[in-house]
């Protein structure tokens, strides 16, 4: 087994020069939740541990002009306990307090849910409807990009060599939006999504949609948007036509796979199943703020 050593530093520039030169056996530590698991595993076996929580964007949540920044390393816990941010962002709040126990919680962060790269990541679809985007710091400076185009593939995301999520910017609510997340999973906690639905939308003072994003998770290799949900909802009401129309294109956006948790057949009727009910409560909320 080779030697594994342990860093921590206080910067972002610092953690960047340390996993330029650690290579590709350098990890990044931040909750531990997955990476504790995957080495106990021996599923990898890295030579180099990077904790990221000494550095004060990471852990911090902050209101900006435009957007709320949340750090990578910031917990579930503390998001679920940040009242202003469960009240503007509900269905993200909620999609990663679903992560894991009370006791994961304290320890899992948003960012490792996100770069964890698995297909059921319950917060990715969340995010993904809310349009937020991830900051990377790496070798060649600061870039954002969609959360949409960070996972690539089970287990992999689109991060460069030396490159890591230093926080992801949530844009600020409208008045008379609402988002909502909602999952199938077997048992009724502490278990993985057979399926993911993050909804998000924005209404009209007359009561029809502004703006509409939809996302799914657990039936593909990655969460997707899906497109169409939104040339469906803009511009109408949410009324029975609507909701079969919304089921019929989380369906059709699905590309699952058989295995233990649920067949594809079932995944691709309770992704449009959930995607109503999401639909549902999201508007629900819009229509309260």
């Amino acid at each position: 087994m080779a030697e594994l050593k342990y860093e921590s530093p206080q910067t972002t520039e610092a953690a960047v020069a340390l996993l330029a030169a650690g290579g590709p056996t350098a990890r990044v530590f931040a909750g531990g939740t997955d990476l504790m698991v995957q080495m106990h595993e021996e599923m990898i076996e890295p030579t180099l541990l990077v904790d990221i929580k000494r550095i004060s964007e990471t852990r911090q949540i902050t209101f900006e002009d435009d957007y709320v920044r949340i750090g990578a390393a910031v917990t579930g816990a503390e998001l679920g306990e940040h009242a202003e941010l469960k009240a503007m962002w509900p269905g993200v709040v909620e999609a990663v307090e679903l992560i894991g126990s009370y006791q994961v919680q304290g320890r899992a962060t948003i960012g490792g849910n996100l770069c964890n790269a698995s297909p059921a990541a319950d917060s990715v679809p969340a995010l993904i409807a809310a349009a937020a985007r991830v900051v990377i710091a790496g070798p060649g400076g600061v870039r954002d990009i969609p959360v949409e185009d960070m996972p690539v593939g089970p287990g992999r995301t689109s991060l460069a060599a030396g490159e890591f999520v230093t926080s992801l910017l949530l844009p600020k609510r409208a008045e008379r939006a609402g988002d909502a997340y909602l999952r199938f999973i077997p048992r009724t906690e502490m278990d993985i999504a057979v399926v993911g639905v993050g909804v998000s939308v924005t209404l009209n003072p007359d009561g029809t949609c502004a703006t509409a994003r939809m996302a799914l998770g657990a039936v593909a290799p990655t969460a997707r948007l899906v497109k169409a949900a939104s040339d469906i909802l803009v511009g109408n009401k949410l009324d029975h036509a609507v909701l079969e129309a919304l089921a019929e294109a989380a369906s059709d956006a699905c590309s699952p796979i058989d295995d233990k948790r649920g067949t594809i057949v079932f995944r691709t009727k309770v992704a449009g199943v959930l995607a109503c009910r999401a639909a549902a409560i999201a508007w629900q909320r819009a229509e309260k703020n």
